[in-house]
């Protein structure tokens, strides 16, 4: 029996979300248990829900990026990075930036792997769960509701604010999130290809997760 194109859009990241409030939720349920252990968790099974998953995803299935679109993705991604550190300020936040993610024991040395485990979900599997959501199927469905059959160069004004207003209201850095939301956005209609946005938001990742490390400002993750 076929899956709903939506259904299999939205099944990797729901089940993030649904973890990610788990977590939010172990500390009392859980005290002995170190909740930071549950980020290779949520990566793991989302990757393996996009694995399974993977034959439905028409617009993922062949690499067609070109050398140029690969080069805007790249560098799409490196400014969202420059501008999601320095857009902190209190009114760009939804509540307050905690400690974030820190690596660190008791101690003060870092977990490495913890660290690679975090930077490995940021930069491989979230992109890919995201776009495939924020993307391919919201974007497009804002403009048609039979959003498969949608050029993604046809997207209009419409479902680009509406997918960015939503992606924004997802992170903590609203207004990070929202320009960022715009910028993989455009990037999607620009190049009309997902593997764009999502090389473009792997870059940020991952590099966001190397100058977390550099710096010690844990709190952007």
């Amino acid at each position: 029996m076929a899956m709903s194109p939506i259904l299999v859009r939205s099944l990797p990241f729901g089940l993030y979300i649904v973890l990610l409030a788990l977590e939010g939720l172990l500390p009392d349920w859980a005290p002995d248990f170190d909740v930071r252990w549950l980020y290779p968790v949520k990566a793991g099974l989302v990757a393996l829900a996009l694995a399974v998953l993977w034959r439905h995803y028409d617009e993922l299935r062949t690499w067609a990026l070109p050398a140029r679109h690969l080069l805007l993705s790249i560098a799409t991604g490196i400014i969202v990075l420059v501008l999601w550190v320095n857009l902190d300020a209190g009114w760009m936040l939804m509540g307050e930036m905690g400690g974030g993610y820190d690596p660190a024991s008791v101690a003060g040395e870092i977990d490495w792997l913890l660290v690679a485990f975090r930077i490995a979900g940021a930069a491989l599997v979230v992109p890919l769960m995201e776009e495939l959501f924020w993307r391919s199927f919201l974007q497009r469905w804002v403009q048609q509701q039979d959003f498969l059959t949608l050029d993604p160069g046809r997207i209009g004004i419409k479902g680009l604010l509406i997918a960015s207003a939503l992606f924004a209201v997802e992170h903590l850095q609203w207004f990070a999130g929202l320009v960022a939301g715009l910028a993989y956005g455009w990037l999607y209609i620009r190049t009309r290809n997902l593997w764009a946005p999502v090389v473009a938001h792997a870059v940020t990742n991952g590099l966001l997760g190397a100058y977390v490390v550099a710096t010690g400002e844990w709190r952007f993750w």
